[in-house]
């Protein structure tokens, strides 16, 4: 277990934490899946945009988790990622 490992799991110990925690998951689950696919196919957020016909201000907010993409963006991400979209309920 490394450091980060720790520390997230002393903080999952604090109730407030682990509310907010809980509370941005999905945004957070979103942002990490955007970021990796996109940088596994070396694409910057700028060109990843253009291959959406979008801005680049739009695949940040994304991936800062200052939005909640709709279900169509995810579709269209997903296609010019040349990527499976799979939703999950657990």
């Amino acid at each position: 277990m490394d450091d980060l490992d720790k520390l997230h799991k002393r903080l999952m110990k604090n109730p407030a934490f682990r509310k907010e925690y809980e509370a941005t998951r999905v945004e957070f689950e979103i942002a990490r899946a955007v970021i990796g696919a996109r940088i596994k196919r070396g694409l910057t957020q700028k060109q990843l945009a253009e291959k959406l016909k979008t801005r680049q201000s739009v695949i940040s907010r994304v991936e800062n988790m200052n939005t909640v993409p709709s279900l169509s963006f995810l579709k269209r991400l997903a296609a010019a990622l040349n990527v499976s979209l799979q939703v999950k309920f657990s």
